[in-house]
């Protein structure tokens, strides 16, 4: 009994397929979204201001970190929650593929969540007469909010890392 039980609920492991699934849809509509972003912009770009061109270019950068945040939580989440995903010989294999454990899968989210809200945060800032102190406010405050968030999560990790290195180098048990 005890063994059938362990059985479906190591196998349930497989029901995060299908979100992955999801996330590649999604990641085809960011693309998606991309390129129509970039082939609206083509018309325009002969009559851009500095500042509209640093706000597009801030768009379309914020689409690919968003993009590659989700290809990230794609990979390695399967990698690490599912199965090893195996590269044919003549593939090429990620560098990263295999090396992100969910602690590091954090941080890069961290990394990207704080990197995306620096890009809103420049993009209201470059707007500044158009927006209310309130919202810029609010915005800073959230921003930070993020930050502190990372740093944080990146203290606790290095935390877990280097108590986890002494346990093993003093023989420690988990017990």
């Amino acid at each position: 009994m005890e063994r059938t039980i362990e059985r479906i609920l190591y196998n349930s492991r497989w029901l995060l397929v299908p979100i992955y699934f999801g996330l590649v849809i999604l990641l085809v509509m960011l693309t998606l979204n991309f390129v129509v972003d970039l082939v609206a912009l083509v018309p325009q770009v002969l009559v851009w201001s500095e500042k509209e061109a640093i706000l597009a270019t801030l768009t379309l950068v914020d689409l690919a970190l968003v993009a590659s945040l989700v290809i990230m939580v794609i990979i390695s989440g399967y990698e690490n929650f599912i199965s090893k995903i195996e590269v044919g010989a003549g593939e090429e294999r990620l560098s990263w593929l295999g090396k992100l454990d969910s602690g590091t899968l954090k941080l890069k989210i961290a990394s990207s969540i704080v990197a995306i809200s620096s890009i809103h945060l420049l993009k209201a800032f470059m707007s500044v007469q158009e927006i209310p102190n309130e919202k810029l406010l609010w915005l800073v405050i959230i921003h930070i909010t993020f930050v502190v968030s990372a740093l944080l999560m990146a203290g606790i990790e290095r935390f877990l890392l280097v108590h986890s290195d002494n346990r093993e180098t003093h023989g420690d048990s988990a017990d």
